[in-house]
Order: C-alpha cells, then structure tokens, then sequence
C-alpha cells in the first residue's frame, strides 16, 4: 500500500504540472490586454505598462512560466492584481467555506441516497421503487442552479422561512450560519442523492442476487442483518467511485451555486478573478481546484482497497 501510495504521489507531481502548464497557456490565449481590461480604456500608456510590469506580461512568455512554476513551488501563487493581497491570503479566507459546502452536500447526498437506494433494490418493481426512481430522475433533471434560484425565490423571497443569499460566519452566529446554509446545500446536494440513489439500487440489486446472499439467508440469518453485514459492503464500491466523481464536479458545480445565495468561496473567487482578468487569482485557483480533484480520486482508490480487501495495490 505504502508503493502504490508513493506512485500515486509521484503521478499527482506530474499531474499537477501538467494542469498548471496549460492553465498557464490557456489563461494567455484570451482575446485582449489584461492590463487594459482591470484599468479601463481611458488608462494612459504609462499606467497600463506598469500593471503589465506588475503581472510579469512584459517578458518572454518562457520566463514568464519559469517564474511562476518557481513561485507555485514554494506556495507562492502571487499577488492579486485587484485586491492588491497575496493570492494565498484570498485562498485561505475562503477555501474553508467550499470545503463546509461540498462536504455537508456529499454527507446528504450519502444518508438520503444510500438508504433510499436500499429500499428501492428490496422493493424492486414495485410501487415504492417507482417512486423513488421517479424523484431520482426528478434530482437528475434540474440543474443545481435551477434548484437554488427556485428555492431561493420561494423559501427566501417569497415565504421568508430561510434568510436569501446573507451569509454569515458560522463563529459569529452559528445558528444564524445553519439557517443560511441549508439553502446552497440542497440546491448542490439534489442531484447527487438522485445519482447515488440510482448507483445504491443497481449495485444492491446485483449483489442481493448472487450464491453467498442465498446461502447466508439459508442459514437463518436475519433480513436486515444480511443486507447491511453482507450485501451492502460488497454493494459499495460503484457507490464510491461515483461519489469520487461527484466531489470532483462538486468543486466545480459551486460556481453557479456560490453565486446565486452570495457565498463567499472558491468558486466566487474564480468568478470575480475571471471578470476582473486577474491572472494570478485565476491560475490560484484553477491549479488549487486541480489538486483537490487528484486527492479525491487518489481517496477514493484507497477507500476501494478498505472496502474490497481483494483489490491489489502491489
């Protein structure tokens, strides 16, 4: 385990500098002059020579990449050309509050999916599996951002039982931070419990099916404890992988969501830095999103080996 763990540190190395050499590219190939578009047309020459100075845009676009790769190695992901703070200060202002959002709608999407999912593969073809199968192709239907901007008009504006898009701290005021949550949370969360309902039921109903589940129900044990000791684990790993999935798009399927209840995190930053052509808020953030994804997927092959003790990591 601890080779395979080594290797897939090295690859994430690479990945890494991979993803940072064409965010590195990309970013460049935008139609325009940052320099001009953050001062305004009515900037004179000598102002907008000094932002170029200022973002590093007035070298040789290899010096401009060894430079940078230089700074992103020791942490350095620059300063913001807007706020005038180091890209790294703007990450860690606001990183805590994605985070809080996509974990609190993967720990929905779980306990409301997976119990679900089980209680349709049990009731399979029945009225109670249509139903559910119904709401999970509802869940599958409409968009994060559809889901936020209607609950957000009917419980925030309309019926006024959640406050609309006023985020608080949760030190401030942690009940008050709860109210406010809820909203984004649902709205990102809707479509991954439909997603892990399906996975659940699918999985469930091909392992339910197989020897070892008959001869543990031959040998007298109870329903419940042969669906949650022995059907359920085995039935978990297509449910992991998905949700591995899921985490990835989650980081980037905030941006709508963060923007329409006013959330102060990641994505709103990429948002403002991508308006604004901030290059080193946007490369921050690009690459830090870049990351996070190869951790998850490198999780979630560690949670396979747990879950499956025959998966080799040789």
């Amino acid at each position: 385990m601890g080779r395979y763990v080594s290797r897939r540190l090295l690859l994430l190395v690479v990945q890494v500098i991979l993803v940072a050499t064409v965010v590195f590219l990309l970013i460049r190939l935008v139609p325009g002059d940052p320099a001009r578009a953050i001062l305004g047309e009515t900037a004179s020459e000598e102002q907008v020579a000094r932002v170029r100075t200022l973002l590093g845009i007035d070298r040789p676009i290899h010096e401009q990449y060894v430079s940078w790769i230089g700074r992103v190695a020791r942490g350095d992901f620059g300063t913001s050309v807007i706020s005038g703070r180091p890209v790294m200060l703007d990450i860690q202002q606001r990183i805590g509050n994605t985070v809080e959002l996509i974990a609190l709608s993967t720990i929905v999407s779980l306990l409301i999916g997976i119990p679900l999912g089980i209680v349709a593969a049990l009731r399979a073809n029945r009225a109670t599996d249509y139903a559910l199968s119904s709401f999970a192709m509802l869940g599958l239907s409409l968009p994060s951002f559809v889901v936020g901007t209607i609950m957000l008009l009917v419980f925030g504006l309309m019926l006024r039982w959640l406050p609309p898009a006023q985020f608080v701290p949760w030190y401030v005021d942690p009940g008050q931070h709860l109210r406010v949550i809820i909203l984004p949370v649902i709205a990102l969360s809707l479509s991954s419990v439909a997603v892990v309902l399906r996975m659940t039921r699918s999985s469930m109903l091909e392992v339910i099916r197989q020897d070892y589940i008959r001869t543990a129900r031959a040998k007298g044990l109870s329903g419940r404890l042969v669906i949650l000791r022995h059907a359920l684990r085995n039935s978990l790993n297509p449910v992991v992988s998905i949700v591995g999935l899921e985490l990835a798009a989650l980081l980037g399927g905030t941006v709508i969501v963060e923007s329409i209840f006013n959330w102060p995190g990641l994505s709103s930053l990429l948002i403002a830095g991508v308006r604004s052509r901030d290059y080193p808020v946007v490369q921050g953030v690009v690459l830090l999103i870049a990351v996070l994804t190869v951790l998850i997927n490198l999780l979630v092959d560690l949670v396979y080996g747990w879950l499956d003790p025959r998966i080799s990591y040789a």
